[in-house]
């Protein structure tokens, strides 16, 4: 599979690189500066390119099999996000490829409740509620423009750097915990979920979720 990645240099996407590229796929990566193309191996077709809102030419994503979206604005700038991803949704769209979002887990709804991640009092700590509003708007645009070949992977609750297990449980719009109601999983084992999704099309037009 030929696959483009968007948000590469990020924490999710350098580890979606790595196990895209360990199952042996064919991985561009998309980087803002060019100091960060040295993070990749020399099998990762790198391409430099300050994605804005204004321009995500649909000819970036011409050849490939399957986009995937992982970028993530700067602090302070988190508003970005929503006409980020309505540009990339756009310029899939018009290249005919497939689309996979990573997304935030805002919107899903606590078990056993009707309120979400982002609307539970006091769930989110105060500084993390500009990136968690902008990522329930990238998921509402995600319900206005979805199509079949789309997809929207969102996390647990907390999703933090680790190990590489392999295992994890899907859901859908509730947030997973375990058996002691913890939500996580490792950054490694939600870029296997990425990848997994890339290769199987468990969820086109769908939003899901994964944790352990």
């Amino acid at each position: 599979m030929n696959i483009l990645i968007f948000g590469a240099a990020g924490e999710v996407g350098r580890r979606a690189v790595a196990e895209a590229v360990a199952r042996g796929h064919k991985v561009a990566a998309v980087v803002r500066r060019p100091e960060q193309v040295a993070m990749f191996s020399d099998d990762v077709a790198c391409r430099v390119a300050n994605i804005q809102p204004d321009d995500v030419p649909a000819s970036l994503m011409k050849g490939y099999d399957l986009v995937i979206s992982a970028l993530r604005p700067p602090e302070g700038q988190e508003a970005l996000l929503v006409d980020l991803t309505r540009a990339i949704i756009t310029a899939a769209a018009s290249a005919k490829v497939r689309l996979l979002i990573v997304g935030g887990a805002a919107s899903l709804r606590l078990p056993g409740k009707e309120t979400t991640v982002l609307t539970e009092p006091g769930f989110l700590p105060e500084e993390l509620l500009p990136i968690a509003t902008a990522c329930q708007e990238q998921y509402e645009l995600f319900e206005a423009m979805k199509a079949d070949d789309w997809a929207y992977q969102t996390p647990p609750a907390m999703l933090l750097p680790g190990e590489r297990t392999g295992d994890y449980r899907r859901g859908r719009d509730e947030m997973l915990t375990d058996d002691e109601g913890v939500s996580q999983i490792s950054m490694e084992d939600f870029a296997v979920a990425l990848i997994d999704e890339a290769e199987l099309g468990l969820h086109k037009g769908q939003r899901y979720t994964v944790a352990y």
